[in-house]
């Protein structure tokens, strides 16, 4: 799944916003909710005349995504001159025709190119900007489910429904996440997250407050106290990006985890079949039959389900 998934645009304007957009926008958003600007606009336009007067370098502005397509372009280069050296050599002797086979292991993915993906992270998706394709298939996925009593699972849920990032899932959802998390506890002054990271997972704070610290001038400075019902680790998974900030226990707290994987699969992953699902059924009214995607996906966005019983008054004069 993409960034751009459910967007009305065509391939092109898609294909500019993962290869050209995301990149900038990625950075500029995660030093944005690093500095907590009083007036995020003019933060913004410094920071854009800032890297605009900067030099950047093709190592700096090629995408993820590019340079996978470069590997991959290299890596059928190398193919092709592998095959045609084989067919050169064809009638050779047995030994011969037997180092060319170990030859054609190179179809196989490098070794460096392996751990250039683990360094990255495992790779994310965009809110999220996670590439499948040849040498990343996106596989069947089955959420752990972590034992937990009944009385956790309410707690767990009543604490998620003050969340804006699970306050909307539909309840079949809802029961996948919290059946996913796992309980964490932390003594006063633990460090939960470590700034500069990789992050795999992120959290929600059921019980405490939490403080977190951006390395400053070689000092760490508080930016943000998080509390009960706050989400915290989320824009590494949500951008692929390190551990913005270090997170520290304020006092006793009770938090719940939600790792990478069931976060793309249950939460993205519903978000976009929920306004998949909404924007078929708006194209089905016909008071809004005359609008345009892009209309009709911002109402999608702001639709809120309810749920009625029979006989339940919906609109009273």
């Amino acid at each position: 799944m993409s960034v751009v998934d459910g967007l009305p645009f065509g391939d092109d304007k898609k294909e500019y916003i993962v290869q050209t957009l995301d990149p900038i926008l990625e950075e500029m958003v995660s030093d944005v909710l690093t500095e907590m600007p009083d007036v995020p606009l003019d933060y913004m336009i410094q920071w854009m005349n800032k890297r605009a007067g900067k030099a950047a370098s093709l190592s700096e502005i090629v995408s993820v995504s590019q340079k996978n397509q470069m590997l991959k372009q290299e890596l059928s280069q190398l193919q092709g001159s592998l095959e045609e050296a084989s067919t050169a050599a064809a009638g050779g002797d047995e030994e011969q025709e037997e180092e060319e086979e170990d030859d054609d292991d190179c179809d196989e993915i490098p070794e460096s190119f392996r751990k250039s993906e683990e360094s990255m992270g495992k790779t994310r998706t965009s809110v999220s900007a996670e590439a499948y394709g040849t040498w990343n298939q996106k596989q069947a996925f089955t959420p752990p489910d972590h034992p937990k009593t009944d009385e956790q699972k309410q707690r767990l849920k009543q604490t998620l429904s003050k969340s804006f990032m699970f306050s909307t899932l539909e309840e079949k959802d809802m029961q996948l996440v919290i059946g996913a998390m796992k309980e964490c506890k932390f003594e006063a002054s633990a460090k939960v997250i470590n700034e500069g990271d990789n992050g795999d997972f992120l959290f929600v704070i059921e019980k405490g407050a939490l403080n977190c610290l951006k390395s400053v001038g070689g000092e760490e400075k508080v930016v943000k106290t998080v509390n009960e019902g706050d989400v915290f680790g989320e824009l590494a998974l949500l951008y692929n990006c390190p551990r913005a900030a270090s997170v520290v226990a304020k006092d006793e707290c009770i938090c719940w985890q939600l790792d990478r994987e069931s976060f793309n699969h249950i939460v993205k992953d519903a978000a976009v079949a929920r306004r998949n699902k909404y924007d078929e059924f708006l194209r089905s009214v016909n008071l809004l039959s005359s609008l345009g995607d892009y209309e009709r996906s911002q109402i999608s966005d702001a639709l809120v389900a309810e749920t009625c019983k029979k006989g339940d008054t919906i609109v009273k004069q």
